[in-house]
Protein backbone atom coordinates (compact mmCIF):
# COMPACT_ATOMS: atom_id res chain seq x y z
CA UNK A 1 0.00 0.00 0.00
CA UNK A 2 2.75 2.48 1.00
CA UNK A 3 4.46 2.07 -2.19
CA UNK A 4 0.91 2.59 -4.32
CA UNK A 5 0.77 6.02 -2.13
CA UNK A 6 3.83 6.81 -3.41
CA UNK A 7 3.57 6.29 -6.90
CA UNK A 8 0.23 8.25 -6.62
CA UNK A 9 2.21 10.95 -5.08
CA UNK A 10 4.90 10.95 -7.69
CA UNK A 11 2.43 10.62 -10.05
CA UNK A 12 0.19 14.07 -9.25
CA UNK A 13 3.61 15.54 -8.09
CA UNK A 14 5.06 15.82 -11.72
CA UNK A 15 1.60 17.27 -13.67
CA UNK A 16 1.40 19.65 -10.68
CA UNK A 17 4.97 20.36 -11.52
CA UNK A 18 4.35 20.42 -15.21
CA UNK A 19 1.11 22.97 -14.86
CA UNK A 20 3.60 25.24 -12.12
CA UNK A 21 6.36 25.90 -15.24
CA UNK A 22 3.38 26.42 -17.52
CA UNK A 23 2.05 28.79 -15.07
CA UNK A 24 5.90 30.97 -15.02
CA UNK A 25 5.86 30.56 -18.83
CA UNK A 26 2.60 32.21 -19.27
CA UNK A 27 3.02 34.99 -16.39
CA UNK A 28 6.32 36.04 -18.12
CA UNK A 29 4.44 36.02 -21.71
CA UNK A 30 2.01 38.42 -20.23
CA UNK A 31 4.86 40.13 -18.98
CA UNK A 32 6.15 40.79 -21.98
CA UNK A 33 3.08 41.36 -23.73
CA UNK A 34 2.05 44.06 -21.29
CA UNK A 35 5.49 45.80 -21.77
CA UNK A 36 4.55 45.43 -25.47
CA UNK A 37 1.71 47.16 -24.95
CA UNK A 38 2.57 49.68 -22.60
CA UNK A 39 5.49 50.40 -25.39
CA UNK A 40 2.92 50.68 -27.99
CA UNK A 41 0.67 52.74 -25.99
CA UNK A 42 3.72 55.50 -25.80
CA UNK A 43 4.01 55.49 -29.51
CA UNK A 44 0.55 55.95 -30.36
CA UNK A 45 0.67 59.00 -27.69
CA UNK A 46 3.72 60.44 -28.87
CA UNK A 47 2.31 60.26 -32.19
CA UNK A 48 -1.21 61.74 -31.56
CA UNK A 49 1.31 64.63 -29.92
CA UNK A 50 3.43 64.87 -33.18
CA UNK A 51 0.27 65.32 -35.34
CA UNK A 52 -1.03 67.69 -33.21
CA UNK A 53 1.73 70.15 -33.19
CA UNK A 54 2.36 69.61 -37.19
CA UNK A 55 -1.44 70.34 -37.88
CA UNK A 56 -1.23 73.73 -35.61
CA UNK A 57 2.11 74.67 -37.36
CA UNK A 58 0.15 73.74 -40.73
CA UNK A 59 -2.54 75.94 -39.59
CA UNK A 60 -0.34 78.84 -38.24
CA UNK A 61 1.62 78.90 -41.75
CA UNK A 62 -1.87 79.02 -43.60
CA UNK A 63 -2.72 81.93 -41.76
CA UNK A 64 0.28 83.64 -42.05
CA UNK A 65 0.28 82.92 -45.85
CA UNK A 66 -3.45 84.94 -46.10
CA UNK A 67 -2.33 87.40 -43.69
CA UNK A 68 0.58 88.30 -45.94
CA UNK A 69 -1.19 88.93 -48.93
CA UNK A 70 -3.68 90.89 -47.12
CA UNK A 71 -1.38 93.30 -45.95
CA UNK A 72 -0.93 93.81 -49.51
CA UNK A 73 -4.42 94.86 -50.08
CA UNK A 74 -3.82 96.92 -47.08
CA UNK A 75 -0.78 98.30 -48.20
CA UNK A 76 -3.44 99.33 -52.07
CA UNK A 77 -6.21 100.77 -49.44
CA UNK A 78 -3.87 102.99 -47.44
CA UNK A 79 -2.27 104.25 -51.21
CA UNK A 80 -6.07 104.65 -52.45
CA UNK A 81 -7.08 106.46 -49.42
CA UNK A 82 -3.83 108.65 -49.78
CA UNK A 83 -3.84 109.72 -53.30
CA UNK A 84 -7.95 110.40 -52.97
CA UNK A 85 -7.48 113.42 -51.01
CA UNK A 86 -7.44 115.84 -53.54
CA UNK A 87 -10.71 114.22 -55.20
CA UNK A 88 -13.88 116.13 -54.76
CA UNK A 89 -15.90 112.74 -54.25
CA UNK A 90 -16.37 112.43 -50.72
CA UNK A 91 -18.44 109.42 -51.12
CA UNK A 92 -15.51 107.06 -52.57
CA UNK A 93 -12.73 108.63 -50.53
CA UNK A 94 -15.19 108.09 -47.54
CA UNK A 95 -16.21 104.08 -49.10
CA UNK A 96 -11.98 103.82 -49.34
CA UNK A 97 -11.71 104.87 -45.98
CA UNK A 98 -14.25 102.29 -44.48
CA UNK A 99 -12.89 99.31 -45.95
CA UNK A 100 -9.58 100.28 -45.37
CA UNK A 101 -10.46 100.86 -41.48
CA UNK A 102 -12.26 97.71 -41.67
CA UNK A 103 -9.54 95.50 -43.11
CA UNK A 104 -7.36 97.08 -40.54
CA UNK A 105 -9.67 95.91 -37.74
CA UNK A 106 -10.14 92.47 -39.24
CA UNK A 107 -6.06 92.14 -39.42
CA UNK A 108 -5.79 93.41 -35.73
CA UNK A 109 -8.61 91.09 -34.32
CA UNK A 110 -6.30 88.11 -35.73
CA UNK A 111 -3.15 89.21 -34.11
CA UNK A 112 -1.55 91.36 -36.26
CA UNK A 113 0.66 93.96 -35.12
CA UNK A 114 1.97 97.17 -36.90
CA UNK A 115 5.81 97.15 -36.02
CA UNK A 116 6.42 101.23 -34.61
CA UNK A 117 9.61 102.66 -36.45
CA UNK A 118 10.05 106.04 -36.47
CA UNK A 119 12.35 107.20 -33.98
CA UNK A 120 13.82 104.09 -32.99
CA UNK A 121 17.07 102.65 -33.00
CA UNK A 122 17.45 100.90 -36.69
CA UNK A 123 17.04 97.52 -35.64
CA UNK A 124 17.97 94.97 -39.34
CA UNK A 125 15.67 91.70 -37.66
CA UNK A 126 12.33 93.82 -37.68
CA UNK A 127 13.54 96.68 -40.45
CA UNK A 128 14.78 96.75 -44.13
CA UNK A 129 16.86 99.51 -44.82
CA UNK A 130 15.81 101.08 -48.37
CA UNK A 131 17.17 104.71 -48.07
CA UNK A 132 20.46 105.74 -45.44
CA UNK A 133 21.35 109.57 -44.92
CA UNK A 134 24.52 110.39 -43.21
CA UNK A 135 23.43 111.94 -39.45
CA UNK A 136 24.89 114.36 -36.93
CA UNK A 137 23.19 111.65 -34.08
CA UNK A 138 25.67 110.60 -31.71
CA UNK A 139 25.31 106.80 -30.87
CA UNK A 140 23.10 104.48 -32.92
CA UNK A 141 21.53 104.64 -36.23
CA UNK A 142 17.99 105.82 -35.57
CA UNK A 143 15.04 105.38 -38.02
CA UNK A 144 13.62 108.47 -39.65
CA UNK A 145 10.85 107.72 -41.82
CA UNK A 146 8.53 104.57 -42.53
CA UNK A 147 8.43 103.91 -46.22
CA UNK A 148 5.84 100.36 -45.65
CA UNK A 149 5.10 99.74 -42.52
CA UNK A 150 5.92 96.42 -40.95
CA UNK A 151 4.07 93.88 -39.32
CA UNK A 152 4.40 91.36 -36.16
CA UNK A 153 2.05 88.24 -35.79
CA UNK A 154 2.13 86.41 -32.53
CA UNK A 155 5.68 87.79 -31.77
CA UNK A 156 6.82 86.32 -35.07
CA UNK A 157 7.97 88.85 -37.74
CA UNK A 158 5.15 88.70 -40.81
CA UNK A 159 6.80 91.49 -42.47
CA UNK A 160 9.84 93.80 -42.29
CA UNK A 161 9.34 97.84 -42.21
CA UNK A 162 10.79 99.30 -45.13
CA UNK A 163 12.43 102.58 -43.89
CA UNK A 164 14.82 105.41 -43.83
CA UNK A 165 17.72 105.18 -41.65
CA UNK A 166 20.02 108.21 -40.35
CA UNK A 167 23.30 106.72 -39.91
CA UNK A 168 25.09 107.82 -36.44
CA UNK A 169 28.33 109.96 -37.04
CA UNK A 170 31.21 108.00 -38.05
CA UNK A 171 33.27 109.64 -35.63
CA UNK A 172 31.03 108.17 -32.75
CA UNK A 173 31.08 104.84 -33.85
CA UNK A 174 34.91 104.52 -33.98
CA UNK A 175 35.58 106.55 -30.49
CA UNK A 176 32.41 103.51 -29.16
CA UNK A 177 35.05 100.70 -30.67
CA UNK A 178 37.68 101.90 -29.13
CA UNK A 179 36.44 102.18 -25.57
CA UNK A 180 35.61 98.79 -26.24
Amino acid sequence: MDSDEGEKGQSTGEPVDGLKRELETEKHRNEELLTRLKYMQADLENYRKRMDKELAEARESSVRSLLTRLLVVQDEMDMAAKHSDGEEEGEVKEGVEMVRKKLWSALESAGVERIDCVGRPFDPALHEAVEKVQGNSHGEDVVVEEIRPGFMFKGRLLRPSMVKVELASKATKQAAKVSE
